[in-house]
């Protein structure tokens, strides 16, 4: 149609693959630029913690020891005592989805979590993982995980579980890549009907629902793991 964006430039704005402009420069891939910009600023505030820890916490101290705890009880309370080693998988992953979920809430920047090439490597990393987990668990008996309670069933079973498996994946990405893009797209609408009273009102309701896309990958993730050690039921 005339007058129309080519197609691979559609595509390329639909998963936000443009560029952004650094020191004069176009740099492609805003997404890695603010993905490694919530790297840093992880790693420089447990840095800063680390340099100023205390017997008596007091301030951020307190609030990420108080964050810790609060998911180390939630995973260990679903998981069993087991789960203490997947703490600091699970809780980092928790936080780094969250705080690259709230970059596009910061006028300037984006979510990395808007695009799907961030969302599809994280799913992929879990779904390897878990079922890495299972194989060092279980060796090979792993595969009984996929066939069924009876083997009169493995015909129609093991199809149904790689199906299964397979969209794990799938769905970890759309599902955290849909949600914030979608959301990244409202406050564009928003800020242009009305810049100021149109953006602040939804903000809270954003953050919210940013908290609650980290909460539900790490979740899930939580889930796939859990899931891997308990081995099959027969």
């Amino acid at each position: 149609m005339a007058g129309s964006l080519p197609e691979p430039v559609l595509l390329s704005t639909f998963l936000g693959m443009d560029e952004i402009t650094i020191g004069g420069q176009l740099v492609p891939f805003k997404h890695v630029f603010y993905s490694w910009l919530c790297m840093a600023v992880l790693f420089g505030v447990a840095l800063i913690l680390r340099r100023r820890l205390t017997l008596v916490p007091g301030g951020l101290q307190n609030f990420f020891e108080s964050v810790i705890d609060t998911v180390e009880r939630f995973i260990c309370a679903s998981m069993g005592e087991v789960g203490h080693k997947y703490v600091p998988l699970l809780a980092g992953m928790l936080i780094y989805i969250f705080g690259m979920n709230i970059l596009g809430l910061i006028p300037g920047c984006d979510a990395p979590t808007a695009n799907l090439n961030t969302t599809v490597c994280m799913a992929l990393f879990v779904f390897l993982y878990y079922n890495w987990v299972g194989l060092a668990r279980w060796k090979a008996h792993y595969i009984n995980q996929f066939l069924g309670p009876s083997k009169f069933l493995i015909p129609l079973m093991f199809p149904l579980e790689i199906v299964s498996h397979l969209s794990r994946p799938v769905s970890l990405s759309l599902r955290l890549f849909g949600n914030i893009r979608g959301e990244e797209i409202v406050i564009i609408l928003f800020f242009v009907m009305a810049p100021l009273l149109g953006t602040l009102p939804i903000y809270g309701l954003f953050l919210l629902g940013k908290s609650m896309q980290a909460f539900v990958f790490f979740m899930l993730t939580m889930f796939y793991i859990s899931g891997a050690l308990e081995g099959p039921e027969h």
